[in-house]
């Protein structure tokens, strides 16, 4: 009887004990471990919307694929200061200062070519010339869309080619419509799949 009592805790060790080289097979190509990030840095050449003429600035996004979404699909966000050559004639005391996010789908049917759309929600800080002795500076809400193409160089490095239009939130009673081109550099987190 005293037997019977263990039989049932040894059995289950020695299923537990059969079944855990199960375990140690090596994750297929679409389970590969690693952080699905990317986190990106380039120069931007945008048409404010405001004067004539273009300005530059900078960029930096970082990119993030969850594994339990849709193949593709994914969150950007982004940050832009656009500033150089606020000094023009035709560009006096312009900046813009954006950061926002939203969704972006990359088509990934190729392995180092991968164009891809995306919407952003955000805020941007303005200036502007002055449109009274004291007001020369605001703050609107903004809905952008763009896509682009990103190529793999080296490894986890990857070009991107970016363009983005703009709807601000009416400034000074009109709606501004920048847009303009990114171009940098980004590093993939992400694992390499097959």
């Amino acid at each position: 009887m005293r037997l019977m009592m263990f039989a049932p805790p040894i059995l289950t060790l020695s299923l537990i004990a059969l079944a855990v080289p199960a375990f140690s097979q090596v994750a297929p190509p679409y389970q590969a471990h690693g952080l699905p990030l990317a986190i990106g840095v380039g120069p931007s050449n945008f048409n404010p919307d405001w004067g004539s003429g273009h300005m530059w600035g900078g960029t930096v996004w970082a990119d993030w694929y969850p594994a339990a979404v849709l193949h593709g699909l994914g969150l950007e966000v982004e940050a832009r200061d656009i500033s150089l050559n606020r000094n023009l004639p035709s560009q006096k005391n312009v900046r813009q200062d954006t950061a926002g996010g939203g969704p972006i789908y990359t088509w990934r049917h190729y392995t180092n070519f991968r164009p891809y759309a995306k919407l952003l929600i955000g805020f941007g800080s303005y200036d502007f010339p002055p449109a009274s002795p004291t007001y020369t500076h605001d703050t609107r809400g903004f809905y952008a869309a763009g896509g682009g193409v990103e190529y793999r160089f080296l490894g986890p490095l990857w070009a991107r080619a970016d363009y983005e239009y703009e709807i601000v939130q009416p400034l000074i009673g009109v709606t501004r419509k920048p847009q303009g081109f990114t171009f940098g550099v980004s590093y993939k987190f992400l694992p390499r799949v097959r």
